[in-house]
């Protein structure tokens, strides 16, 4: 790729501004008075407003955003003009993540965006509510101020359920309600959206706060995701519809697709690290003929080393196309689709004039999806798989890199769980994993009592949960049985991320492994810790809210995946084990979970505590 004139000194100004600010500019390069400041000649447009893929095409951008589209624009090309000769590579919007959780990555927002341009994600919509479980409102204007540093078009979210499911089934370190939202709202058009609504029965029964938080919302002219995990066939979705939301990720079979759909929501199909749905869901079009006008792929939660090993919306475009989805029409649901849902296709999702210049520029045939230059806003930000983009670092503040707060250290003892009985055996109630789901299943097990206390069955698979409040040291906790994990030797994880409350998660077979890995995850601020029966530690710290590393990309996602390693070793083979452990205190989920207040049951009745032990049902 011949660069021919170099880029002004300021190559590392990332500059959004609002369209109107810019439109006499962008006339004038159009018609020749100004020349662009860069100018991208001869490739293939892939033009996702018309469905076309156009030879022979160039761009003329001054800026950050996209003054001329064209076969000719030597009329824009000036002595100090940056040109890039595509020859006749395919020239394609930037993609966009519709729904992405930034800290599920692990990696702070800087450390994300480093990690995911040179795969050619320009843009995304993000929901904070894993920060914002720990730190509340401060937390997200912190990483939505982090977000305005980088490169990215990055429009943040306003967590809708924090705590996910109310303060009576689990504690978090925050509690947002609709005065909150309609003040996050004022922080100006890149907070988009009311983040996913996951207490779905709250909407459907006509709870206070979640219809006031989205009434704020619609107030504020913006959006509202979804999180709706009944049947499709439910009645109670066009209820939920009805209060204005428009968007939801929770499909995995085609019939979930094709009902929201129908009621006027965008169905986004899921393609994360541990829950992986595009293959199915995609079917509705595939196979059905659904219109994929409103149809859009995100990818939830990603992980790092999925990040650097696979990629990011690349991959999930890649994936799509091998599913059977014509190339083109992929790159609409992961750019302009996503684009028009969230009202800012006047902005981000195509490649046409007046649009921010977040362009990427493709190796090899379309349907490989291999990225070799990203430009975002008008800047080249990576190029052959190296970032070239630079930004100031980003600071946060004691607060939020000190939020473990759990009073003590804790004793092998913290993981004893008292039998209803003093000798024999009980049936209790145990989360059973499902590998590449988000879901669980409810078990019924046999337990062996003895002095009063549960003995774990190593043999049948059966491992010992805990969940510790860990934001204001109340002492609070709650244990229980889940299966499915594969521990075969003495071992155990702690984490503090463990979704969406973000308590102290510990899981194992062996009391003093479980300890052992907690207090170090307690003396690291946060993070992951594995700990085996022979002294072995293997510890990711996770410094910022116990959630991030601002480490960079490679570095946080070689630690990532010897925690995997280490559950692996210990015989826990779940694809992205890591991911699907930190899901077993999400409350809102089908079935069934741990929470630092319980044991919660979440099925089409509802969500509610259940007790450990069926004794007395």
């Amino acid at each position: 790729m011949n660069v021919m004139k170099a880029m002004n000194a300021d190559n590392n100004h990332y500059d959004r501004r609002p369209l109107a600010d810019d439109v006499a500019g962008l006339v004038m390069t159009a018609r020749g008075d100004r020349p662009a400041t860069l100018v991208i000649r001869g490739g293939t447009l892939v033009n996702v407003a018309s469905g076309e893929l156009l030879q022979g095409m160039s761009i003329a951008v001054q800026g950050a955003r996209i003054a001329y589209v064209g076969r000719d624009v030597s009329h824009t090309i000036g002595e100090h003009t940056l040109v890039i000769e595509a020859g006749g590579r395919y020239m394609a919007p930037g993609l966009l993540d519709g729904h992405c959780h930034i800290e599920s990555s692990q990696m702070t927002v800087s450390s994300f965006a480093k990690a995911v341009l040179p795969r050619g994600t320009t843009g995304g919509f993000f929901d904070p509510h894993e920060m914002a479980n720990v730190c509340g409102l401060e937390g997200v204007r912190l990483m939505l101020e982090e977000a305005r540093m980088t490169p990215l078009a990055a429009y943040m979210q306003v967590p809708s359920c924090v705590p996910s499911a109310g303060p009576l089934l689990e504690t978090s370190g925050a509690v947002l309600g609709p005065a909150e939202v309609a003040e996050a709202f004022t922080w100006g058009p890149d907070m988009i959206a009311l983040g996913e609504v996951m207490n779905f029965p709250g909407v459907v029964y006509g709870d206070d706060q979640m219809l006031g938080e989205i009434s704020a919302t619609l107030r504020a002219g913006r959006v509202v995701d979804g999180h709706f995990t009944w049947p499709a066939s439910d009645p109670r979705l066009p209820a939920y519809a009805a209060a204005g939301v428009t968007g939801d990720h929770e499909c995995v079979t085609p019939e979930d697709v094709f009902e929201r759909v129908r009621l006027g929501m965008y169905a986004m199909l899921r393609q994360g690290s541990a829950w992986q749905d595009v293959a199915r869901t995609i079917r509705a079009h595939t196979e059905q003929g659904l219109d994929s006008r409103r149809i859009m792929l995100v990818t939830d939660d990603r992980s790092a080393d999925s990040l650097v090993d696979e990629g990011h919306m690349d991959y999930v475009v890649r994936f799509a196309i091998e599913q059977g989805v014509k190339p083109i029409t992929a790159f609409q649901m992961a750019t302009i689709n996503t684009a028009e849902r969230f009202g800012v296709a006047r902005d981000v999702g195509s490649i046409t004039p007046g649009s921010y210049a977040d362009i990427i520029l493709l190796e090899g045939p379309l349907e490989q999806v291999k990225v070799h230059t990203t430009i975002a806003a008008g800047r080249v930000a990576a190029q052959g798989g190296s970032l070239k983009a630079e930004w100031p670092a980003f600071t946060y503040p004691s607060s939020i890199r000190q939020s473990v707060h759990v009073g003590r250290r804790l004793t092998p003892e913290d993981f004893v769980i008292a039998g209803p009985i003093e000798s024999g055996m009980a049936e209790a109630r145990a989360i059973q994993v499902v590998e590449n789901q988000a879901t669980t299943r409810e078990a019924r097990i046999s337990v062996t009592i003895e002095g009063g206390a549960a003995k774990v069955d190593v043999a049948e698979g059966v491992c010992t949960i805990a969940v510790f409040e860990r934001h204001r040291a109340t002492g609070g906790s709650a244990a229980g049985f889940v299966t499915g994990l594969g521990l075969n030797v003495p071992a155990a994880i702690a984490l503090t991320v463990a979704h969406d409350c973000h308590n102290l998660l510990v899981v194992g077979n062996d009391n003093q492994c479980m300890a052992e890995a907690a207090n170090h995850v307690i003396s690291s601020q946060g993070g992951i810790a594995v700990y085996t029966g022979d002294g072995k530690l293997t510890l990711l710290p996770l410094p910022v809210a116990g959630l991030m590393s601002d480490a960079p990309p490679e570095v946080v996602a070689d630690q990532s995946r010897a925690i995997n390693r280490a559950l692996s070793e210990a015989g826990c083979t779940l694809n992205a084990a890591l991911m699907t452990i930190s899901l077993l205190a999400l409350v809102v989920i089908p079935e069934l979970r741990l929470s630092d207040q319980g044991l919660v049951s979440i099925t089409a009745e509802g969500i509610q505590k259940v007790p450990l032990f069926l004794a007395g049902e």
